[in-house]
């Protein structure tokens, strides 16, 4: 095999916040199939992989989980991250922490570094917060008021922090991107790089926290911990070796600089700007290719626990196997558009593709040799012109799959192995083996034809070996085939003659009911939805005890949430007799129940710039000390009273039970006071 040099992978390294699904596993079987076909191509492959393991959503996802400290839940998580990756036949060579000792080191030294240079300066932070993605954003910033990344919440939040100077070296990574067209791939996501974020110019980035703890803390101010996302990128370099100090390993000398990070396109602005400045600012190479590779989405929806349509690889292995679900992923993903999966689609991949192209030409050639020829394969050279068309489909392939391979386009390079296979099945119809086998006169015929199928069946083993390794190596066993290296893809007629298949074929892949399928994913769904609903109770009670939320709600109290109440209809009203009632959200800044009243409380309310002052029959059912703070739904415009010899304003919107019980309307998300009700 010729030595092609070194090649070093990395996917983004997983993020300890819980079980990864599906979608997060296809990128490290996409980076597995890529490191395999490179060490079979004849490069000196290092794979690296790993888990992300400190921040704040860390922090409390372990105080959720009721464990002891956040590193006893990264501990758990890590390795369910890890077992996932091993079902899934990864052959990664470090499987890097960010709890490592030499990581969290080198993070310090990198840190300090960044310092006493002068690209990190102390200040403070003032903007929105998104806790999800552990990321600050300025207003214009947001997406209809959301985080721009995740879409969920976020919350004003100011803290002291250290930060990096951006704009230093922003011009040269503008220089950089368009000198190597090849840098930030698909093209797409250079473009919406440059013209979003590197074009209109770079704000200093926020690397350090200090309303949390958990993290790597800043070892010469202990007050501030690593922002998370300087100390993720860095693991593509502390993983190898690399030292501050200038005493970097020989490992990291050969490997550095990586010649691809993959990650999802969702975390391309991290990769290609943020760890590019990092690097540059260390004075070290930039790596030479991010690729941001699309999602894989649940019937055209973002997997989401709360949806209910997270697919995890584990479950999907359980009906279908590893190496159909590799191949699945691997197929089903376009080079620059998001994939789809559903279990209707696995079925039908799996029967169609696998068992039926792939299973049944490997299972119906062995048993035709076994009828016919006792098993023996022998070329005759009885050869015909439909010989070479074969044989050019066949040596050709490897050429079709490495270009697909160079442009990282690893659907492409699967479709043209399974083309292979597909004009294996073809050349059997052409040729009608069964027919050769009744006609002594043309055994030696029927020899060349079913040699001419072993091998070509042989060679798309070899091409196939790193997309669905242990399928290919079946195939070898039961055609009594050596391993073939790349290089001798294009040689037709190294299987040796004499060479005898297995007698039973083994079937490689049992087709699939889909019926029988959808009624086990059903179960999945199920057991999953159970599964789910039981740790959020346990994280809400686990937060209440932590003093970091609200009692859970009873089991009663879920339980009423499912009645219904029908109650006297009224009157009907016009249109512009609703139109002069104002409704507004109002919040509670103070409140006390009314002496002369065991029912009454007396709460000011903060409608927009007034303060109204409003009497409500609730005293049973909130404390005032429980009414600070809520923002609630306010009549406004109601004709001021006296309720007990104390005026009242207006009037708070509550619903009613069957029972008589009292529950104050509150906006579903967060509202400014004096927001219209309409």
């Amino acid at each position: 095999m010729q030595n092609k040099g070194k090649y070093y992978i990395t996917t983004a390294i997983a993020y300890t916040s819980g079980k990864p699904h599906i979608g997060n596993s296809y990128e490290i079987v996409l980076a597995d199939a890529i490191a395999r076909y490179k060490r079979k191509d004849g490069y000196d492959v290092h794979f690296q992989t790993g888990s992300d393991e400190h921040g704040q959503k860390i922090e409390t996802r372990a105080i959720e989980a009721g464990c002891a400290s956040p590193k006893e839940f990264v501990d758990q998580v890590s390795d369910t991250i890890k077992g996932l990756w091993n079902l899934m036949d990864t052959s990664y060579d470090r499987f890097i922490r960010t709890t490592d000792d030499d990581h969290v080191k080198q993070v310090q030294k990198i840190f300090k570094k960044f310092y006493d240079q002068g690209d990190i300066y102390k200040g403070s932070y003032k903007g929105m917060y998104c806790t999800e993605c552990e990321a600050f954003y300025t207003e214009s910033q947001l997406v209809d008021g959301k985080c721009p990344e995740c879409g969920g919440p976020v919350h004003p939040a100011e803290e002291e922090a250290y930060f990096f100077k951006m704009s230093k070296y922003a011009d040269r990574l503008i220089e950089h991107i368009n000198t190597h067209p090849e840098f930030i791939q698909p093209v797409a996501r250079k473009n919406e790089m440059m013209n979003n974020f590197l074009l209109p110019g770079l704000q200093d980035l926020c690397v350090s926290r200090t309303s949390f703890k958990w993290g790597i803390p800043v070892d010469f101010d202990d007050k501030h911990v690593v922002y998370v996302w300087l100390d993720a990128l860095t693991n593509y370099i502390t993983g190898i070796g690399y030292d501050a100090d200038g005493n970097s390993t020989e490992q990291y000398k050969k490997y550095w600089p990586a010649d691809l990070h993959l990650i999802g396109k969702d975390i391309i602005r991290f990769h290609t700007i943020y760890w590019p400045i990092f690097l540059m600012a260390l004075g070290e190479p930039l790596p030479k290719q991010v690729f941001g590779h699309p999602w894989l989405l649940q019937g055209g929806e973002k997997m989401s626990k709360s949806k209910g349509n997270v697919i995890y690889a584990d479950d999907l292995v359980s009906l279908f196997g590893v190496d159909p679900v590799r191949y699945f992923v691997l197929h089903e993903m376009p080079f620059d558009n998001d994939g789809v999966i559903t279990w209707e689609l696995m079925v039908e991949r799996f029967n169609s593709d696998l068992a039926n192209t792939l299973g049944n030409l490997v299972n119906r050639t062995i048993a035709m040799s076994n009828k016919y020829l006792g098993g023996v394969l022998a070329d005759k050279g009885v050869a015909e012109d439909v010989d070479a068309d074969l044989k050019a489909v066949v040596t050709g392939c490897y050429d079709k799959v490495e270009k697909k391979m160079d442009e990282l386009r690893v659907a492409d390079a699967l479709t043209e192995i399974f083309a292979l296979f597909k004009r294996c099945n073809k050349y059997i119809d052409e040729t009608e083996p069964w027919v050769l086998g009744k006609d002594e006169a043309k055994k030696d015929r029927l020899s060349t034809v079913l040699y001419n199928l072993v091998e070509s069946i042989s060679i798309g083993a070899a091409l196939l070996d790193p997309f669905m390794p242990e399928t290919a190596e079946k195939i070898r066993q039961q055609l009594n085939s050596p391993e073939r290296d790349f290089d001798s893809l294009d040689k037709f007629g190294v299987y040796a003659s004499g060479t005898k298949v297995v007698e039973t074929p083994e079937m490689l892949f049992a087709r699939k009911d889909l019926k029988d399928v959808l009624e086990k994913a059903a179960e999945i769904t199920r057991k999953q939805k159970e599964d789910f609903e039981k740790s959020q109770a346990i994280a809400a009670e686990n937060l209440y005890k932590a003093g970091l939320g609200p009692a859970p709600a009873k089991a009663e109290d879920k339980a009423d949430d499912a009645a219904v109440i029908d109650i006297s209809a009224k009157e009907e009203i016009e249109y512009d007799d609703f139109g002069k009632m104002q409704f507004q959200v109002g919040e509670i800044i103070a409140c006390e129940a009314v002496e002369k009243s065991k029912k009454l409380l007396c709460s000011q309310v903060k409608i927009g710039s007034q303060v109204k002052q409003i009497v409500s029959g609730i005293r049973k059912y909130y404390t005032p000390e429980e009414m600070v703070g809520k923002k609630v739904m306010v009549l406004v415009n109601l004709k001021p009273a006296k309720l007990a010899g104390v005026l009242s304003e207006g009037m708070l919107l509550c619903a009613e039970d069957a029972e008589g019980n009292l529950a104050l309307m509150t906006p579903e998300k967060p509202m400014p006071s004096g927001a219209e009700i309409c």
